[in-house]
């Protein structure tokens, strides 16, 4: 049983971490460079701004009328970002037009590593990478957060001759949670990579992929659904879904008084702020008096990933709201809930599906991904579902790593094809312990 000391001592240890927190969170691997440092054969034309700030992430004019996937304004990516992420000769930003989770028009940005040395398969590989940023701070999108931080999965991808494509699924108003847009994001911005094949030296015969861990896995799962009715022309080898959050209803209820807590905030506010009526419902009801007051609450809206985890560990949520519980859960939000925050009902994936879970995992019950895998499979998905009996879900962050990354390899290779677990659906229980996180 975790100890208030040791989840205390945890937290501190998380809030240390400065720009490359989302990746720190959930125990996975960054690289990081001083830039003042790097090397000088990188070309440095100017310094990366914060979204924010930055005139470049604004919405061309009838942006609307392009069709979802179309580049609308690209750029190097300022400063040393290749530099930081190593193996890599070149990156970009990339803005495109996407769709909201009301389907209405919208745009993102997405980050295009190119690598230095081709894959030597006979076909090009490009892998997409969704990031748990887990914030409604725009400034913790990656394509500015990776400055102080690229996970070194993705310097290991470009190192295999990869492309790698980093999406900042949020969307411009930074909707953590919300499911149809982080979809609609991912799949766009593949789109735009594709559409751009030519000028960033993509091969015609490019096979693509995802990846994405907790929050990053919530937008590849999301675009795994919605790929069959909204981009049916992409053909993905595949995806590899690591600690899963099939709904966010149960996760609310595992972690909203837990040193997890702070993932609440932003969830609540991502999720809405896609539905403006709902939004301005949700604010309504917080409390205007007292500690748990809209003031402190909404302070979420400028947290990176571990200020939220510091600043309300162990916080009840329900306390921020007139009617507790009964606010979040009410008719208005409910609606908005199962349509933009409950996975598994939104399509079928036609891509082969790696999946892996902690047995013990403290912020989605297993128990919610056993029903999603179960679901897949009696439709016919193909997929392998390891079941980690050890650690929890930050552990699992590296503890998931080798699996996935071996998955992946497979499918780049062609070998998954003439694989047994090529068809059908295998579910194992595994024990590997990678790290000494407890969580």
């Amino acid at each position: 049983m975790r100890t208030a000391p040791v989840l205390l001592a945890a937290a501190a240890s998380l809030a240390s971490h400065a720009v490359a927190a989302p990746s720190s969170f959930y125990g996975k691997r960054v690289t990081l460079v001083d830039s003042s440092s790097a090397s000088s054969t990188c070309n440095v034309t100017n310094q990366p701004i914060p979204p924010s700030q930055d005139p470049w992430y604004t919405a061309p004019y009838e942006f609307a009328h392009e069709a979802p996937g179309t580049i609308l304004r690209v750029r190097p990516a300022p400063g040393n970002l290749s530099t930081i992420a190593g193996n890599c000769s070149a990156a970009y930003n990339i803005l495109y037009r996407s769709t909201g989770s009301r389907y209405d028009p919208t745009w993102a940005v997405t980050t295009l590593f190119v690598p230095k040395n081709m894959s030597r398969n006979s076909t090009g590989s490009l892998l997409s990478y969704q990031i748990p940023y887990d914030s409604v701070f725009i400034d913790s999108s990656p394509s500015y957060a990776m400055y102080g931080g690229v996970d070194t999965d993705i310097g290991n991808a470009l190192g295999k001759g990869r492309f790698v494509n980093v999406p900042d699924f949020e969307g411009n108003n930074a909707s953590f949670t919300a499911g149809v847009l982080s979809g609609h994001v991912t799949l766009d911005s593949i789109r735009a990579v594709l559409n751009g094949a030519k000028r960033f030296g993509l091969p015609a015969d490019t096979k693509y992929a995802m990846w994405g861990y907790s929050g990053g896995a919530l937008a590849s799962e999301w675009a795994a659904e919605l790929q069959v009715q909204y981009a049916p022309e992409l053909n993905f080898s595949g995806a590899a879904l690591g600690g899963l959050t099939p709904n966010v209803t149960s996760v609310l209820f595992t972690l909203y008084d837990s040193i997890e807590a702070g993932l609440a905030p932003p969830s609540i506010l991502g999720l809405t702020n896609q539905f403006p009526d709902v939004y301005k419902y949700i604010l309504s009801k917080l409390k205007t008096t007292g500690p748990y007051n809209a003031t402190g609450f909404l302070a979420t809206l400028n947290y990176t990933l571990d200020e939220n985890i510091s600043k309300f560990a162990f916080k009840n949520m329900s306390m921020y709201f007139e009617n507790g519980l009964d606010d979040l859960f009410s008719p208005v939000s409910q609606k908005i809930i199962n349509s933009d925050g409950i996975m598994g009902y939104h399509g079928v994936p036609q891509m082969p599906l790696f999946v892996y879970k902690a047995v013990g995992d403290e912020i989605s019950p297993v128990n919610d991904t056993d029903a999603l895998v179960e679901r897949f499979c009696g439709i016919g998905v193909n997929i392998n579902y390891q079941r980690n009996s050890i650690g929890g879900h930050v552990a699992e962050g590296t503890n998931g790593i080798p699996a996935a990354t071996a998955w992946l390899d497979s499918i780049f290779d062609g070998s998954f094809a003439s694989s047994a677990n090529a068809t059908g659906c295998f579910i194992s229980n595994v024990a590997v312990n990678l790290t000494s996180l407890s969580l």
